[in-house]
């Protein structure tokens, strides 16, 4: 009997120890998890019930409104209850955006009519509508929270300048959509002041904030972290820019043309600032005198498309000495509203500079983040700071052409190091094809190409006989070849009036057009580039051509990554106004290319053994 009970004593202490245990577990602070180098999903974290919701305004550095006070932004934040109830503090992941207010329409009535000669000053567009503001407080945004706050890390939002509730002008890249978010960082690193209100002074303070923080975003929100990380700011560690625009001047122009990013023919710089500008309707007529009607009407220039002052003020590849963010760069080698070119850029500089950095490139059109383990990768290293050897990860990661997004082929760099450029010169073959050869052959005559852009640059690609192009093929690839890099060309050309449009394609043949199959976008076209031939010498003044003289250009198209497929051939299209991006002058003037001065440098993974064995 007694043996009984004290076996019945000992199980009912063994219960109290588990329930006294249990409760120590319970209590104990939650914290983020990693496995595998990633920050993981943590339960306590995941219910949107116990999130908290807060708005406030962040005071700048500057006052772009005219009101004679230092512009406010407005900021919201998503975090974990345990950062109110348990003192935990934790990383942010911060994005910012003049989109989250709402827009302008993108009716065409509202863009530049491209319907112009070169050369001759634009008619004046019509101006949209005032933007009714969207959104309720305290939530701008709720992008990204899904994401990372189940993983541990806090997510901040604000309005840029003259959109939402925050004060000041859209600037469209001037100075002040830096330190907008730069403000921001520095209120969450304890430097900068946050209010209750937009004009009051009860103060907030980020003391959930470890002091680190990684931006990240998609085309103009892929853009501002990179404006933040140009002007050094303290605690921001890492970036992730997704299709950003790095200059204002390769987004609305291309070697001295007045050149639109693809699917939004007219916009100019001014027309981006109408279909952003949702800030306070009071102050938006000060903006618009000042920044609009002034700054950018007299400094985007579209009738000449020179490179000058105001557009090197907003190129941030001008800007990157004081960076130092580490660096995942994500693009589509097939965007053409924001073009390769504005990653590419960037990543170079800053792996110059040694700044950490990474590349993703993926083989579809705008947008495509990278795949979440590489973000979270980047980010748990950088942010959190555990050792997870991403750092010594592959440099380039790109999606091959029958791959998935979230399947990239890890390569040592972009470029492939084993790229090297192959030249290639033309002969003669209008209205149909010339040949493209490794070899310079004996002199060439010129050949005759007449503008209209009412032919679009797919059509004349698929053309047997036209006198609106030129094309160049090499031989049919017996083998399938690998392009990585940027083709350059130059061309000796004479044109029958003082300016003219030049375009340049790179395309696979025969063109994919079948009914059976819906083409991929990578089967057509390779990369293409376009210039203004009055700009040979310098970028920054136009030359008038003298009709019928002979001019020297040399530019680079965008760059690519590509396997183009055994069974096809590689051509070099040239022509004049492209329907799809740039002006659209009266058909009928003539382009005369002198073969014999014009040749194509492509980067070819193995360089020329390994274009010679594709073509033999």
């Amino acid at each position: 009997m007694r043996k009984n009970l004290s076996l019945s004593v000992a199980c009912l202490m063994l219960i109290q120890l588990w329930a006294v245990s249990s409760r120590a577990q319970q209590n104990e602070p939650i914290k983020p998890v990693f496995k595998d180098g990633e920050a993981q999903i943590v339960k306590a974290f995941e219910d949107p019930a116990y999130w908290i919701r807060e708005d406030l305004w962040v005071e700048t550095e500057f006052d772009s409104d005219g009101d004679g006070l230092l512009d406010r932004m407005h900021v919201d934040v998503t975090r974990q209850r345990q950062t109110e109830s348990e003192g935990l503090k934790l990383p942010v992941i911060y994005n910012s955006s003049p989109y989250f207010a709402g827009v302008a329409g993108n009716n065409p009535e509202f863009f530049w009519d491209v319907h112009q000669e070169l050369g001759e000053q634009p008619k004046q567009h019509v101006h949209p509508p005032e933007i009714q503001r969207l959104g309720e407080r305290p939530i701008i945004s709720k992008g990204h929270v899904d994401t990372w706050l189940p993983r541990g890390y806090i997510v901040v939002h604000s309005s840029s300048p003259g959109t939402g509730l925050s004060d000041g002008s859209p600037t469209v890249g001037g100075d002040n959509e830096s330190l907008a978010p730069k403000a921001v960082i520095d209120w969450l690193c304890g430097r900068a002041k946050g209010y209750k209100t937009r004009r009051g002074n009860e103060e907030v303070e980020a003391y959930w904030c470890a002091g680190k923080v990684g931006m990240t975003g998609t085309s103009y929100n892929g853009t501002l972290p990179l404006a933040a990380a140009t002007t050094g700011v303290e605690g921001l560690e890492a970036i992730i820019p997704v299709a950003p625009n790095t200059s204002y001047y390769h987004y609305y122009r291309s070697n001295g043309l007045v050149r639109s990013p693809g699917g939004y023919l007219g916009e100019d710089v001014g027309v981006l600032f109408d279909f952003i500008h949702s800030g306070d309707l009071d102050k938006r007529a000060y903006a618009r005198e000042h920044v609009r009607d002034d700054e950018m009407k007299n400094g985007q220039d579209r009738v000449t498309g020179d490179y000058n002052d105001f557009w090197a003020g907003r190129d941030y590849l001008n800007d990157m000495e004081p960076m130092k963010a580490a660096l995942l760069m994500s693009h589509g080698f097939n965007d053409w509203n924001v073009m390769p070119e504005h990653s590419f850029r960037i990543y170079e500089a800053a792996k110059a500079k040694g700044i950490p950095t990474q590349i993703y490139y993926h083989q579809n059109g705008h947008g495509g983040p990278p795949p979440v383990r590489m973000m979270n990768r980047w980010f748990t290293r950088y942010l959190f700071g555990i050792e997870n050897g991403v750092e010594n990860d592959a440099k380039a990661w790109i999606v091959r052409e029958d791959d998935e997004r979230d399947k990239p082929t890890p390569y040592k760099d972009y470029p492939n190091p084993d790229a090297r450029d192959v030249k290639l010169y033309l002969t003669a073959g209008a209205p149909e094809k010339g040949d493209l050869l490794t070899e310079k052959p004996p002199k060439q005559a010129t050949e005759i190409l007449v503008d209209n852009y009412s032919f679009s640059a797919e059509a004349l690609a698929q053309a047997e006989i036209t006198e609106h192009r030129l094309i160049y093929v090499s031989p049919v690839l017996k083998e399938d070849l690998h392009i990585s890099g940027k083709a350059k060309i130059t061309i000796r050309a004479a044109s029958s009036k003082p300016a003219v449009n030049l375009s340049v394609y790179l395309v696979s043949l025969p063109w994919s057009n079948s009914q059976w199959r819906k083409a991929k976008i990578t089967d057509n076209l390779i990369t293409r580039g376009w210039a203004d031939l009055q700009n040979y010498k310098t970028l920054r003044e136009s030359e008038p051509l003298e009709p019928g003289k002979f001019y020297e250009m040399t530019f680079e198209l965008q760059p690519d990554d590509q396997v183009i497929k055994a069974g096809q051939q590689i051509g070099l299209m040239i022509l004049s106004s492209d329907r799809d991006f740039t002006l659209r002058p009266k058909p009928g003037t003539e382009l005369t290319v002198d073969l014999n001065g014009t040749s194509i440098e492509i980067p070819v993974v193995g360089g020329i053994e390994a274009y010679k064995n594709a073509i033999q």
